[in-house]
């Protein structure tokens, strides 16, 4: 069974949804906010030329959701799965960036146990990189359950490699 990268998935408090080109608007309103991206390696991705291109990758991925409010049905954020390798089983999620109204743990929570859960109907393990100096980042992963495993190095955008944490959860 190949790996399904966009799922329609529905939890009580959000919902993720493949992500469309007609999404830009309201994704860039939530990603235009500047304090989002203030620890993350591409600090300036709240610009709309950087911005540009991070959505346009998200597009190609053929992985990337939107994610909505369930109750005020708006988009509040995106995420996405990425680099599926059937032989290793395992999956990235990443790419993750939430409105700060919503940060805290609940929805940040609920996504990611939505996303693992349709994961490892599929995969052994799930990865995600953090940006270093992404404290905040950082805190949610442990928050979740994901174990730090060591360093990596990531090109974002059109920066320079910057050193990520790299974290696992495995199927339980």
């Amino acid at each position: 069974m190949s790996f399904e990268l966009q799922p329609h998935l529905k939890g009580k408090l959000i919902e993720l949804r493949p992500l469309k080109p007609d999404d830009w608007d309201e994704v860039f309103a939530v990603a235009s906010d500047s304090l989002i991206w203030e620890q993350h390696p591409e600090r300036d991705r709240y610009k709309e030329s950087v911005f540009r291109i991070f959505f346009k990758d998200a597009l190609e991925s053929a992985g990337a959701f939107v994610i909505i409010d369930r109750k005020t049905q708006q988009i509040i954020g995106s995420t996405r799965f990425y680099g599926y390798d059937l032989e290793k089983s395992e999956i990235e999620i990443g790419w993750t960036f939430l409105a700060r109204k919503y940060w805290g743990g609940r929805f940040n929570a609920e996504m990611k146990r939505l996303l693992l859960n349709h994961a490892f109907k599929f995969v052994e393990s799930v990865v995600f990189f953090v940006g270093e100096d992404n404290v905040r980042s950082q805190k949610a992963m442990e928050k979740v359950g994901a174990i730090k495993v060591g360093m990596a190095t990531r090109a974002y955008g059109n920066h320079p490699p910057a050193r990520n944490v790299k974290y696992v959860i495995k199927k339980s």
